[in-house]
């Protein structure tokens, strides 16, 4: 259902190229992601011509236990305050099989997609929700509880797949994560590419390049990708980083510091 380029070569096998184009068949959309050693970050941007003064901020929350029980079981639970914009939230599946969430693809608001990577795919299915622009913050405060980041679709998708026993406001808060996110349009390509930079806490970045695409369109358009990043001189077989894994092991830690030790039985 899923290869993660940590345990894979950068290119997949026909096996596995046969699995992803069977995912992308019934998926909504293929989006092409791959990540920039942070050895290559300042090359890239100066290639890619980014601006950072264009970037839209964003503050990205998690939400799972201090043992991260969600993620053990492929639910993410996220939340995010976007610039100028009014705050979104999500209840996500990975890796998951188009057929298992059929029921659930009546809403709107659910999207099955495919993520390819170099050396790796996975599909998810994410059902989506659209908040004010306090609600998160408020959250985040501790004012109002987590569940209400959640539309009454999104606890139906959420208990249907979280592990039992564990509500939503059973959890607890990992983050933020302050992300600059940027939209370029390069001549060179017929679909817009995406640049996020994450900055984690301890002073760490990822940086992440991604295009979407049609199902139909997909290898054609990574084809495109390809050749485009290649001419600009980038490399693209480096190791491939998850930020969503690394700000939930980041944060978890965090909070297993900070519990009081035990006391004497």
């Amino acid at each position: 259902m899923s290869v993660t380029s940590e345990e894979t070569p950068t290119r997949l096998t026909d096996a596995q190229v046969g699995e992803m184009l069977a995912l992308a068949r019934d998926a909504d959309s293929v989006e092409l992601k791959l990540t920039v050693p942070d050895s290559h970050r300042r090359q890239t941007a100066v290639a890619l011509g980014v601006d950072p003064l264009d970037a839209q901020i964003r503050q990205v929350y998690f939400f799972d236990t201090p043992d991260l029980a969600l993620n053990a079981v492929g639910v993410v639970v996220r939340a995010r305050r976007v610039q100028g914009r009014g705050d979104d939230s999500v209840v996500k599946l990975r890796p998951v099989v188009p057929a298992d969430v059929q029921a659930e693809r009546t809403s709107d608001n659910l999207v099955v997609e495919v993520d390819a990577m170099p050396g790796g795919f996975v599909c998810s299915a994410s059902m989506k929700g659209a908040l004010g622009p306090k609600a998160v913050k408020q959250v985040a405060a501790g004012s109002k509880r987590i569940r209400s980041l959640f539309s009454k679709e999104q606890r139906q998708f959420y208990a249907a797949h979280a592990p039992d026993g564990v509500a939503l406001d059973d959890l607890s808060t990992l983050g933020p994560i302050t992300v600059f996110k940027l939209k370029l349009r390069p001549l060179e390509l017929s679909t817009r590419l995406v640049a996020e930079v994450w900055f984690y806490p301890d002073g760490s970045r990822i940086v992440e390049l991604s295009a979407k695409a049609v199902p139909s369109e997909a290898f054609q358009a990574a084809a495109e990708l390809r050749a485009f990043l290649a001419a600009k001189g980038l490399d693209v077989s480096g190791e491939q980083q998850t930020k969503t894994k690394t700000a939930l092991e980041f944060f978890a830690a965090e909070l297993t510091a900070a519990q009081p030790a035990a006391g004497p039985g």
